[in-house]
């Protein structure tokens, strides 16, 4: 039987990493420091304690329900079996399309689905272009999406929402219906279609919406 093949989804987190405009970087620094560890044990033996302090929306995050409604589930409340080893679809639109409409969605088999669209704009990831004029889902194709069933929905891009605008409908109405949302995946071209199965598991926080996982994708 051949080994399952694994894809990382996500990108990596650094203290100079800017992931959305307007929200800093992650502080990340030492709290013990190698050298300090001495005091603390037998001789030739140290440790490191890191330290880091960053905003939920960070690198690839999950958004919970509690992320857009006080009364939702935070990433505590949150089951495994929403997060892990889901079923997943790949759907890839052209890199000109900038609204993601129903009409992208309609007809492929998406109950119970972790549904991933492949935008392409993660090309973009740490440059300026990044923020702006990026790819989003349409509130129709969010209400699609609702009603088909899926249990994740997950870009590779700045938001599944139109930030030109200040309402965030897709964000509403999914995770309003406890689906979740993983934006700046990337590596997503690498994907099939099917076949595969998708993970993003975040710590289990008490009063976080938001929060960085380590995305991937399993290939059987």
């Amino acid at each position: 039987m051949p080994a399952a093949q694994y894809i990382d989804l996500s990108h990596t987190i650094d203290g100079e990493l800017i992931t959305y405009q307007g929200l800093p970087a992650p502080l990340i620094c030492d709290f013990l420091r190698r050298e300090d560890s001495r005091a603390f044990y037998a001789e030739d033996t140290t440790f490191h304690i890191g330290r880091i302090e960053l905003v939920g929306n960070t690198g690839t995050y999950l958004d919970c329900p509690f992320h857009r409604f006080a009364d939702g589930a935070d990433t505590a409340g949150v089951t495994l079996d929403q997060l892990a080893d889901l079923p997943g679809l790949c759907i890839r639109v052209p890199a000109t399309m900038m609204a993601i409409g129903p009409e992208v969605f309609a007809g492929l088999p998406l109950q119970g689905k972790a549904v991933l669209v492949n935008t392409g704009w993660s090309r973009y990831w740490r440059t300026d272009p990044y923020f702006s004029g990026h790819p989003f889902v349409t509130e129709a194709a969010a209400l699609f999406l609702r009603d088909s069933g899926i249990k994740l929905l997950g870009i590779d891009g700045y938001n599944v929402d139109d930030t030109h605008s200040r309402a965030r409908p897709v964000h509403t109405i999914l995770l309003g219906a406890g689906i979740l949302i993983a934006e700046h995946l990337c590596a997503l071209e690498v994907l099939p279609e099917s076949g595969f199965t998708f993970t993003a598991v975040p710590p289990k926080i008490v009063g976080m919406g938001t929060f960085p996982v380590r995305a991937f994708a399993k290939i059987n």
